[in-house]
């Protein structure tokens, strides 16, 4: 034995978002689903990066290629889908992308002054219809772009060297919490007369009534 460490992942697919706040979490239940439905070589690493920012550092600077999905705002049509690759994909721009961008721009910056960018980096985004829904799951019109949006992360995995193949879902490999996972999530959630939703009303009344008062 000669104490050597074994060598880390050299594909990173990295899902970022909020899966509490609807639309946001889209790139989280795109690596789900990727994790999910198929099996990758040993050389690639799915990680749901939540909103961890500058903690996924680490991971984005251990790997020669990154695929990161995410919600993007570039104000097209809700559920318009796009793809970013190498240099469309900005370390420090003023041209608001992801939802993320502060964070995510940051990490990249960083990575970047290692000396230790990856090699190869995609972006797939969709531009999100809801974002202000606690507790709620993805939007008709986003998650109606969740298959194509895996689709063309595979194609993109596919020309890297790295291609998935298909599996049956397994529930004791989940990325998340059992509690999150996305059949679980959308059918135990509680009617908008039993959960919040915006905000409590005692605290946050609507304008109708600050304007009566």
């Amino acid at each position: 034995m000669n104490g050597s460490r074994p060598a880390a992942p050299s594909v990173l697919v990295l899902g970022i978002g909020n899966v509490l706040w609807a639309d946001e979490g889209f790139g989280v239940r795109c690596v789900e689903a990727l994790h999910q439905g198929h099996a990758f070589p040993g050389e690639v690493q799915l990680v749901d990066g939540g909103t961890q920012g500058l903690y996924l550092l680490e991971h984005v600077c251990s790997a020669r290629h990154v695929l990161v999905l995410d919600c993007i705002d570039f104000g097209l049509a809700p559920g318009t889908l796009r793809i970013f690759r190498d240099d469309q994909v900005p370390v420090w721009s003023d041209t608001k992308m992801s939802l993320h961008q502060a964070t995510f721009q940051e990490l990249l910056s960083l990575a970047r002054l290692r000396d230790r960018f990856p090699k190869r980096i995609t972006l797939i985004g969709v531009q999100p219809a809801v974002m202000d829904d606690l507790g709620g799951s993805l939007s008709e019109v986003v998650r109606a772009r969740l298959d194509e949006a895996v689709a063309l992360a595979l194609a993109e995995l596919a020309a890297w060297g790295v291609p998935g193949t298909s599996r049956a879902a397994s529930a004791d490999e989940a990325l998340s919490p059992q509690a999150l996972a996305l059949p679980l999530y959308e059918g135990q959630r509680p009617s908008a007369a039993e959960a919040c939703r915006f905000g409590d009303a005692r605290f946050f009344p609507p304008a109708t009534q600050g304007e009566a008062a």
